[in-house]
């Protein structure tokens, strides 16, 4: 036989059956992609969850992801204000390049969206719970289904959906149970299918109005919740916008009872059925009785006030988040049920952005102050990640979507700016990482605060409110509180170049429009970037 046919014979059969264990192995690889469970929560702070905390709450369910997976310590968000940073985690992508800079920015759905890159790749897609974009979702989920109403918020009772299929209906029951209910279905439903799945659970809870579940609106009627140590904060070394928020600790306002006309309407009272409503007055109407005692017997003055307004505000807040840890264990016992699914679905706890739960007396979020900027993040994925995992790597919402499409084996887009974290959480050595954040605030005079942009270093923090080009710079390692703006203060000159320098450099890595900063008290709704 001509030797020259021989080696032409064993080049095609190797490369036939090379082609062969390439299409298997991808197969394999298509067939042992992660199903993921995205559970996102709204203004959960991170000290009110106890895998962090543990100071004013309980939250077992939740904890259960860091015990058996992951925790990160330091998760932030890039600007701290709820569609925003939902549309970041969508997209990869910093505000001024998705064009969601505030609540109130156009949502343009078409863009690349890590969804729609998992749904063209063969996964089973869909969405339950509060959107808060302003247009529906698109094509990017194969089966949604939103709260709407209250600003497209949603309402906490007998809340009003729209989805894909069924157009606007009313669902019976409270907000978080709900919202679970339509999970557990999706997923009953969705468990005999071939595809792997992507499955977002998003929770209008702890959102202002903070209206608990009637089962727990008597949780901790007799405690007293500890204060956080900057309750009666000063404000002395910081910029006027510290001191104007109007989102303070102020004088408590009591809830009228039945009958009593008002000139607001409370839209999410009048949600609830005339037995939910009374159901709710039974609790909220003695305590209200109480505070108008107090407050004729002079009991509730100067700081009095605030104190009270806090006990009554933060036990509101995790009656809320004791919903939220109850309805995660329902997702969770029902992977325990199903462990064929469980062994192979990655499930993830977060919230959009952290919020003050009484730092600095503050009860919002916006700020770049770390009770703002950072964000809860837990996840787990048997077999892949280490339980009890602790991370203190400095990651972003812009990070979760490339680290969803790299646990898939979806290629990451070019264009989309944060980095997959997945090489730390199942490799070793750790791979390498950036050492600073950037964070931007666009929504200027929106509860009076001012636009601003900062850095943020392990150890240190820059903050440029830049419309009127005033400057904190805070040492986090010995003023973890940040109370002690260090802007001027001669000793911290060489910190303040480092971080000045840093903070331009982010700025143009990250292609933040120069016209952002000379026009600021303009409607920010997309500019061309440094580069075009």
């Amino acid at each position: 036989m001509n030797i020259t046919f021989i080696f032409y014979l064993y080049f095609l059969v190797a490369n036939v059956f090379g082609s062969f264990n390439e299409l298997n192995t991808k197969e394999i690889t298509k067939k042992q992609r992660p199903n993921i469970i995205f559970i996102m929560a709204d203004d959960h702070a991170n000290r009110a969850i106890s895998a962090y905390d543990g100071s004013i709450n309980q939250t077992p369910n939740i904890d259960r992801l860091a015990d058996e997976g992951a925790l990160f310590l330091q998760s932030f968000c890039t600007n701290s204000i709820c569609a925003p940073s939902r549309a970041t985690i969508l997209t990869g992508k910093h505000s001024h390049k998705n064009g969601v800079t505030g609540n109130g920015a156009p949502w343009d759905g078409s863009q690349t969206l890590f969804p729609r890159m998992f749904k063209e790749a063969g996964y089973e897609t869909a969405l339950i719970g509060k959107w808060h974009l302003n247009s529906n979702p698109g094509d990017e989920f194969n089966s949604w289904k939103i709260l709407m109403g209250a600003g497209r918020q949603g309402f906490y009772y007998n809340p009003l959906f729209i989805s894909n299929d069924k157009g606007e209906e009313i669902i019976p029951g409270y907000s978080t149970d709900v919202v679970t209910d339509e999970a557990l279905k999706w997923l009953n439903n969705n468990k005999g299918s071939e595809k792997p799945f992507l499955l977002f659970v998003q929770y209008k809870a702890p959102h202002v109005p903070r209206i608990p579940a009637l089962r727990y609106l008597d949780k901790y009627m007799n405690d007293t919740i500890p204060e956080p140590e900057t309750l009666f904060d000063d404000y002395s070394t910081r910029s006027h916008y510290a001191t104007d928020v109007n989102f303070k600790m102020g004088n408590y306002r009591p809830v009228p009872k039945i009958g009593v006309k008002t000139k607001r309407k409370n839209i999410q009272l009048e949600r609830m059925t005339e037995e939910q409503l009374l159901a709710y007055h039974k609790s909220i109407d003695p305590q209200n009785e109480k505070y108008y005692e107090m407050k004729k017997n002079g009991l509730l003055e100067g700081k009095n006030m605030k104190k009270y307004t806090y006990q009554r505000f933060i036990k509101d807040y995790i009656r809320c988040i004791d919903g939220v840890d109850e309805n995660v264990g329902r997702l969770l016992n029902w992977l325990d049920q199903n462990k064929k699914l469980k062994n192979n679905t990655v499930v993830v706890y977060t919230s959009d952005q952290s919020y003050f739960t009484g730092e600095h007396g503050y009860k919002e979020k916006r700020l770049m102050y770390e009770d703002a900027l950072k964000m809860p993040f837990l996840i787990r994925w048997p077999k892949k990640i280490k339980p009890g995992t602790r991370k203190k790597e400095l990651i972003q919402n812009i990070d979760f979507a490339p680290t969803f499409l790299d646990m898939a084996n979806i290629e990451i887009p070019d264009d989309i700016q944060g980095n997959s974290f997945l090489p730390m959480l199942t490799e070793e050595p750790q791979t390498e990482w950036r050492k600073s954040i950037y964070y931007h605030y666009y929504d200027h005079g929106k509860h009076k605060v001012g636009r601003h942009d900062g850095v943020r270093t392990e150890r240190y923090k820059l903050i440029n409110f830049y419309t009127d080009d005033l400057w904190e710079l805070y040492d986090l390692k010995n003023d973890p509180n940040e109370v002690n703006n260090l802007y001027g203060n001669s000793e911290s000159k060489k910190v303040l170049k480092e971080l000045t320098t840093e903070l331009f450099r982010l700025r143009e890595y990250y292609e933040v429009p120069s016209q952002v900063f000379k026009a600021p008290y303009v409607p920010f709704r997309g500019l061309p970037s440094l580069r075009d």
